[in-house]
């Protein structure tokens, strides 16, 4: 049993006991106390009677994969002193907690590539950061986002200012996560203790390129290329034995992944894993509809439609054939887009999609510092919010909160925001659970009730929801609430409170308290 989960294992016993104590004294006759574990894990028991002879089982039934087993303990013998029992198992399983705490580690370890041939953008090694966590068979590899560039001038202005995304020199040997990457099960409840990978982005390609550094003007564009090297060398460091590999990622990572899910999961029964695949695809799901105050390129910006379709050839990148099948030629571009692109995936995908996402609304030209937003800028981020809730209505698994704010899951504040009364974390749990059912199905999970996994939510404004992020102003350094974010949108209380038939005063006491 790895020694994080012995303290747990111990802390359900205790409390068992003290269950059983309280039926025993409350005339429910003996303690009669069962214990339920999960069989094919290594568990071992603990020091009590074992359980009576079982009949044969065939193989295929012992290595039935997450059966349900329990066993009564017997606690008659302890019954004089049951509180000094007690008192033993509860400061066992404290200490054990405390000890293996201590020896968590919370570093992510540089690995570069085995097939040096395959590189960022400037010909420097590509890698990934590991996480390992001996004996769980769950793996998180994690894809970073960083937008992208199409030509030379636009690579040349990017190398210049954000050279960490085109080259792995001053990548440093370890990191830390946060989110849904940290080691913390506070932080992180659900994914704390499984084996972690990020893979730094310095390819500038949306995880798609294949063209190697000699054609293109002095740079490699070979992100789709990297990710598939990155499988092959985890293949080797253990995910051979994986049960479940989450491919995950934000903003041009985000739509890394709905690009390249179906063809891990292909690659992984490839090379003889199997284990489900899964995708977490968070901000990444960009709209290429007309644009507030659309313009030409200008060099080295351009609008994303632009940008994608000079960039799918300029990098030779690459997008799943399901997808090229049912869009015209010289149209192929589109399959950068979540609503053309999703529909098609073979693999369960879940969808984390703010409605007011502030880099989609940077890159339409909408920006929301400075001067208050005038009408026609506040209608069209208003049908920004309709157009996401309209295209993400037939995804089964989401999490859409009204915020105006730029990927949530590598953050640690991910465990912050609901959507009505569920965080991020509840909802990816409940959809774990769902799939349990079905581990090899499409993207349709299974209902639980009281256990929600798309969630959307329906007030029409940024930052609606009370629990978004905090918004500052970027003059003064505060904190806005919610009414001054608002207005400073150029918000009309007197207007709105008109609309919805209540008094002025009563319509900024239901935004303040989020109702």
């Amino acid at each position: 049993m790895p020694a994080s989960t012995l303290p747990l294992v111990l802390l359900g016993l205790f409390v068992a006991v003290v269950q059983g104590r309280r039926n025993f004294q409350h005339g429910r006759g003996s303690t009669g106390l069962r214990v339920v574990g999960v069989s094919g894990r290594g568990s071992q028991p603990l020091d009590v009677p074992p359980p009576p002879p079982q009949p044969h089982v065939s193989y295929q039934q012992q290595t039935a994969p997450d059966v349900e087993e329990s066993f009564t303990l017997d606690f008659t013998a302890v019954e004089g002193n049951v509180e000094d029992f007690m008192s033993q198992i509860k400061n066992l399983a404290q200490s054990l907690y405390s000890c293996s705490a201590q020896k968590t580690d919370d570093q992510m370890k540089l690995n570069f590539l085995k097939n040096e041939s395959v590189t960022c953008n400037d010909g420097t090694p590509a890698g990934y950061y590991l996480r390992d966590s001996k004996g769980s068979k769950r793996w998180l590899i994690f894809l970073e986002g960083g937008w992208c560039c199409f030509n030379k001038e636009s690579c040349d202005a990017r190398y210049n200012s954000m050279r960490r995304l085109m080259s792995s020199t001053d990548w440093p040997q370890s990191r830390i996560g946060q989110g849904i990457l940290s080691a913390s099960p506070e932080e992180n409840p659900h994914w704390w203790n499984a084996n972690i990978v990020f893979v730094p982005y310095c390819s500038s390609d949306v995880w798609s390129g294949t063209s190697t550094r000699p054609s293109k003007d002095g740079y490699a564009f070979m992100g789709g290329l990297i990710l598939s090297e990155v499988v092959q060398d985890l293949v080797s460091k253990g995910m051979d034995e994986a049960r479940l590999v989450m491919l995950a990622g934000t903003s041009a990572g985000g739509t890394g992944v709905l690009l390249n899910v179906d063809r891990v999961a292909d690659l992984l029964e490839q090379l003889g894993v199997a284990a489900n695949v899964r995708g977490l695809a968070d901000s990444g799901w960009f709209v290429d509809s007309k644009h507030f105050m659309p313009t030409d390129c200008i060099e080295p910006y351009c609008l994303p439609p632009d940008a994608i379709k000079r960039g799918m050839k300029y990098w030779n990148g690459v997008v799943p054939d399901s997808c090229k099948q049912k869009i015209p030629q010289g149209d192929q571009w589109k399959c950068f887009f979540g609503y053309n692109l999703f529909p098609v995936l073979q693999t369960p995908v879940f969808v984390v999609q703010w409605l007011f996402d502030e880099a989609q609304l940077f890159v339409d030209n909408v920006h929301l510092t400075g001067q208050p937003v005038l009408e026609d800028k506040w209608t069209y981020i208003h049908k920004l919010g309709q157009e996401l809730r309209t295209m993400l209505r037939d995804v089964p698994a989401l999490f859409a909160p009204s915020c105006l704010s730029h990927s949530l899951i590598s953050k640690s504040s991910w465990t912050e925001v609901r959507v009505y009364g569920t965080t991020l974390p509840r909802a990816l749990h409940c959809w774990d659970r769902s799939l349990q059912e079905r581990p090899h199905g499409r993207n349709t999970p299974s209902a639980i009730k009281g256990c929600p996994f798309h969630l959307v939510d329906n007030c029409p404004w940024p930052h609606c929801n009370p629990t978004c992020p905090t918004m500052r102003d970027h003059y003064t350094g505060k904190d806005m609430s919610t009414v001054q974010f608002l207005m400073h949108l150029g918000f009309d209380v007197q207007r709105m409170a008109r609309q919805l038939g209540i008094e002025p005063n009563n319509l900024l006491g239901v935004l303040n308290r989020g109702n």
